[in-house]
């Protein structure tokens, strides 16, 4: 379908005085992050660690993708930033433990957050206790700590929508089980119990598949989700409506 000549010129590129002024603001973050190490390499971000205004930071940098228009990817990296950035600030007034927001750069599309010294993912928890325990209701107090986390996140109406173990920390001392929630990239706001399951089957797909014969802990946390929220029943009925969709999907292939 041919482009008209309004979406052409809402695409052409910025003015070339905002564009010059933009350039330049790049290339100091550009200067900045190579000073920074990188901890992390993902397909839509860049995650650094370093010092910010005297602080231990993270640095989550949504950098250009050279397949989309400058102008489209302009739009969804800033889009992106700004969605990130506002669900930290929603855990955080809910009191949902989540990075602190230092500063949003809107021109590289960088969010300058709190680093949480000493924490290790859930993954990594996981993943070692099942090598040292050898068994999966030793990890029954984590499933109900993560459980509670997320029915206060889903009452809030805030879907995750990347749950994985990789996007939750715990945050020393590790027996106390704080869980710090991470990683909001592709969140969003939704009062829609289906949007809500979708959340929770995802959770379900990659935690079952990332740490094997855990069956037990998952329906743990599903118990502590359920006594927690004040909107689980209805969650929790869309969550084995989405299962058998999955299930279907699978069979026919």
């Amino acid at each position: 379908m041919a482009v008209t000549r309004e979406v052409a010129a809402e695409m052409s590129e910025e003015p070339e005085p905002e564009a010059d002024a933009l350039a330049a603001a790049r290339e100091r973050i550009r200067c900045f992050l190579s000073g920074l190490e990188l901890v992390k390499q993902g397909a839509e971000a860049r995650v650094y660690r370093g010092r910010f205004q005297g602080r231990a930071a993270m640095v989550k940098h949504r950098f250009p993708k050279g397949y989309r228009h400058p102008a489209l990817e302009a739009r969804l990296g800033r889009r992106r930033t700004v969605q990130e950035a506002r669900a930290l600030l929603r855990c955080r007034r809910a009191g949902i433990s989540a990075p602190v927001v230092f500063f949003v750069d809107y021109a590289s599309n960088c969010l300058f957050m709190e680093e949480i010294e000493g924490s290790v993912t859930v993954r990594d928890y996981i993943q070692s206790t099942m090598e040292t325990e050898k068994t999966p209701e030793s990890l029954f107090g984590l499933a109900k700590s993560v459980g509670q986390v997320l029915a206060r996140m889903h009452d809030e109406d805030l879907i995750h929508g990347d749950l994985t173990t990789s996007n939750m920390l715990l945050k020393p001392p590790l027996e106390q089980l704080n869980i710090v929630l991470i990683d909001f990239g592709l969140s969003f706001v939704s009062a829609l119990p289906e949007d809500k399951g979708v959340d929770l089957y995802v959770l379900e797909k990659a935690f079952l598949s990332t740490h094997p014969n855990t069956e037990s802990v998952f329906e743990a946390f599903l118990k502590s989700y359920s006594t927690t929220s004040k909107k689980a029943r209805p969650v929790l009925k869309k969550l084995q409506e989405v299962r058998l969709r999955g299930r279907k999907r699978s069979m026919v292939g």
